[in-house]
């Protein structure tokens, strides 16, 4: 990673952001060789990416022959707009604070009907923001024989988050207020963040 200073190197926090994600960005290697990338809807359980789908498609056909996959989580948080620098600002000076996390890894089709269902029951769960109790998928669950669910097994894994981990003290105090007065989705968790070194 280039900018190491962005790196995060706590498991737990790139845990945490796999965690918190519900849709990611999968590319698989096209037939002609060129990355074919789609936004699936996944959850992370026991160090593995889940995602269901049709039984047939570009992404299957992709991954029956070439399992080698990248897989993209990111969360938006505080856009500094040129509103910060006062008059007539450079427009390069214009910055968007993140987390992301990028997996390489290789994907397969789930066979085992145990994990299949664990999966899919954890897909439900984790999209119900309220936690609201269900009646559990099982193996008489007419749709989860028309279903895929694939596995991403892990093999490298990064995280990143900007977090103006460059600026000096005085300046992340100045950022820090400068988001908490304007207030906009993202810029609160942004602000305290930019205060917290230990990301």
């Amino acid at each position: 990673m280039k900018r190491k200073q962005c790196e995060i190197t706590k498991r737990n926090m790139i845990d945490a952001i796999l965690s918190r994600c519900t849709i990611g960005r999968m590319a698989t290697i096209g037939k002609d060789g060129y990355p074919y990338i789609t936004p699936v809807n996944y959850v992370y359980l026991n160090d593995t990416i889940y995602f269901h789908c049709a039984s047939a498609g570009e992404k299957l056909e992709n991954i029956n022959r070439d399992p080698r996959v990248c897989f993209e989580v990111d969360i938006p948080l505080a856009y500094l707009d040129l509103d910060y620098y006062g008059e007539l600002p450079e427009a390069c000076m214009v910055h968007q604070f993140y987390h992301s996390v990028i997996i390489r890894g290789k994907a397969d089709r789930v066979t085992n009907l145990e994990e299949k269902l664990r999966a899919l029951n954890g897909l439900v769960k984790s999209h119900e923001p309220t936690g609201r109790e269900f009646i559990p998928i099982t193996s008489d669950t007419p749709a989860v024989k028309l279903c895929e669910v694939v596995a991403v097994r892990i093999e490298s894994i990064t995280g990143k988050s900007d977090l103006a981990q460059k600026k000096k003290p005085e300046e992340k105090k100045k950022l820090a207020t400068y988001l908490l007065n304007r207030n906009l989705p993202g810029d609160t968790e942004a602000a305290h963040l930019i205060l917290d070194d230990t990301h």
